[in-house]
């Protein structure tokens, strides 16, 4: 269970080990998510914007592509540039986008059971704290499912993609038995991750500058330590200029 702070520490070496390309991928981690923040309130209220933020568990692990690749660049011994990470984004983009879309039906579905809940909603005449009470209650039960399917799918498979000329559908059965058969270890890895991310959103989305990175290279590392990949080829890392 020790093993996520392990990760949460490299992950904070490698963040300062490059800070200009890992720094300028949470600016626009923090740019995205002001703007989707800010179309949310402006198009459809404060619900609309409760509504959007939890769709961040979806998209972060696609964002933080570019910062697994800084963190590969500097276990190869390469000095990380936005330019390299670019590039190798570019050569990996065709099973990312399958994966992202792939994520986008499960987020829909969250969207449509959320949308399903509103049943449970405490009428007038049931007003009070226990109707309330047992509504989020609901709402966040339905969400957890969601939400633990999208963690367990997606903690390991998008650095296995970057890393390993492997397939989406065997780099998210390999996360998910990854994340099964080490339970407490990702509780704990979950609980540094949330903490992460309200940091970010208790700031602004400003905070999301240093935590989104910082957590992007710690899963590299959660990756390096958690999954044996070496049955199937490596990526060949493309060429400087």
């Amino acid at each position: 269970m020790s093993a996520p702070l392990r990760w949460a520490r490299l992950g904070w070496r490698s963040l300062w080990a490059a800070p200009v390309p890992s720094l300028s991928f949470g600016f626009i981690i923090a740019l995205l998510s002001l703007t989707v923040a800010a179309l949310a309130w402006r198009y459809g209220g404060r619900w609309m914007v409760l509504v959007m933020l939890p769709l961040f568990v979806f998209a972060a692990p696609v964002l933080a592509l570019g910062v697994y690749s800084i963190s590969s660049q500097l276990e190869r011994g390469i000095r990380p540039t936005l330019g390299n990470c670019i590039r190798e984004e570019r050569s990996r983009l065709g099973d990312t986008m399958v994966y992202s879309l792939a994520l986008l039906v499960v987020a829909l579905l969250w969207m449509r059971a959320g949308t399903g809940v509103q049943v449970f909603y405490p009428s007038d005449g049931e007003s009070g704290a226990g109707g309330m009470l047992r509504f989020l209650a609901i709402g966040s039960a339905v969400g957890s499912v969601f939400a633990l399917l999208a963690f367990a799918t997606s903690a390991f498979a998008l650095p296995m993609l970057f890393d390993r000329r492997a397939d989406g559908m065997t780099a998210v059965v390999t996360s998910f038995n990854a994340v099964l058969r080490n339970k407490p270890a990702m509780a704990v890895w979950i609980g540094i991750i949330l903490f992460a991310v309200l940091l970010g959103f208790a700031t602004g989305f400003v905070g999301l500058i240093v935590t989104m990175p910082w957590i992007g290279h710690a899963t590299w590392h959660a990756y390096r330590d958690t999954v044996d990949a070496s049955a199937w080829p490596a990526n060949t890392p493309s060429p400087g200029p």
